[in-house]
């Protein structure tokens, strides 16, 4: 009987993918995105590689993005499918087993791979996939939770939640909760958006924090509210990006349905009154524009555009946001884009990358936002930028 209904969940899975759901039509062949992965898949003959040497190889959630950023546009050319496949093939075996994956991390960042994993079942039916997937399931069930029930983002950050952590891991919780008939997982995925939204609130700004400490231990955080110090770009920006993409899979009469549409409205008043009038972009420390040192950063401005884009064409954002995506996507290729020669364009003003506390410790301060790498290409920019190009087909 399990052999039966297993059966015909797949014939369900790839029956539905026949048309491939995860990509997108009518994607002009001359758009940005298009562009822009033509360039990446030029000069990285393997995703894999991406700003990586052989020998060096390592499971990154962003790189894992921008794969899925680029097979969108496989309904344009199979060779934007194939290369994510190649991607997720090198790391998973016949088996289903993950290299360099270790589950005992209960690093949230790893499960922005498993979304890839979903794809590609759907659209193959191979069996290691699912069994991959379900690596990726354990350790959701036993992802480590402070005391109020909020995952931790990983397990060498003890009773702390970051807002990067939303989108790593839950829009993969919700789609799986979709997919494969595990409906408590709906409520799992609501009730960690709506705990990372109320414990980093700052309710004078609508903004949000990095990242909250339960312990209120941490020289980070505000010694009163666990709440770190700044408000940075990039880490609102995978928080915007979890709601829109977590809300494409939650059932609209699903209880938390509307208190999600109204944390996504709320947060994008917030970044819309932040936005700098004199660039039109964002900056890396989104309430100090006008302050030395802070600059205009390129991957919180593209996923903000992605998210009020897919907000409004959704229908979960008034279509006013529609046109603040648009300008604002002009004011990025004004800002942001350097043209090469032969298509080969640079995105500058990439933060490399911001974390909170390890070794050598990072106490989240203004100075440590400012002054860490800006990185061109990063793949946190450029999957963001694909994914704003195509949701806006520009």
């Amino acid at each position: 009987m399990r052999t039966i209904f297993r059966n015909v969940i797949v014939y369900i899975l790839i029956g539905t993918a026949c048309q491939s759901i995860n990509q997108v039509e009518n994607i002009n062949k001359e758009s940005w995105a298009i562009r822009m992965a033509d360039k990446i898949i030029k000069n990285n003959n393997q995703l894999v590689y991406y700003n990586r040497k052989p020998g060096k190889e390592k499971l990154q959630y962003d790189v894992s993005m921008l794969g899925m950023a680029i097979d969108k546009l496989g309904s344009v050319d199979e060779k934007y499918s194939l290369y994510l496949q190649n991607y997720v093939d090198f790391f998973v075996d016949s088996a289903g087993r993950i290299k360099n994956y270790n589950p005992s991390e209960y690093n949230l960042d790893h499960i922005n791979f498993a979304k890839n994993l979903i794809t590609l079942y759907k659209r193959t039916g191979d069996q290691k996939y699912l069994t991959a997937i379900k690596l990726f399931v354990r350790q959701i069930e036993s992802q480590p939770k402070t005391l109020s029930g909020g995952f931790w983002h990983k397990k060498i950050y003890p009773w702390q939640m970051w807002l990067d952590g939303a989108y790593m891991a839950l829009p993969f919780v919700t789609q799986y909760a979709k997919e494969f008939n595990r409906p408590e997982w709906f409520d799992l995925a609501t009730s960690q958006l709506i705990q990372l939204y109320d414990n980093t609130l700052d309710s004078a700004t609508g903004l949000l924090y990095h990242a909250w400490d339960e312990s209120k231990t941490e020289n980070w955080c505000n010694p009163e509210t666990g709440r770190s110090k700044e408000f940075w770009g990039r880490a609102m920006g995978w928080y915007i990006m979890a709601l829109v993409d977590v809300l494409d899979f939650l059932p609209e009469n699903h209880p938390q349905h509307d208190e999600i549409v109204g944390i996504l409205n709320d947060v994008s008043d917030a970044l819309e009154k932040v936005r700098d009038p004199e660039t039109g972009v964002w900056f890396q420390v989104l309430n100090k524009a006008g302050e030395k040192g802070n600059y205009p950063e390129a991957s919180c401005t593209a996923m903000f555009i992605y998210a009020f884009a897919r907000g409004a064409n959704q229908g979960y954002l008034p279509q006013s946001y529609l046109k603040i995506a648009n300008n604002t996507f002009d004011n990025l290729l004004n800002e942001f884009i350097v043209e090469g020669p032969e298509g080969n364009h640079t995105i500058t003003n990439i933060c490399g990358s911001c974390g909170l506390g390890g070794t050598p410790y990072r106490d989240g301060n203004y100075e440590y936002y400012i002054t860490e790498e800006q990185i061109d290409n990063d793949p946190k920019g450029i999957g963001a930028f694909v994914l704003a190009a195509i949701e806006l087909k520009r």
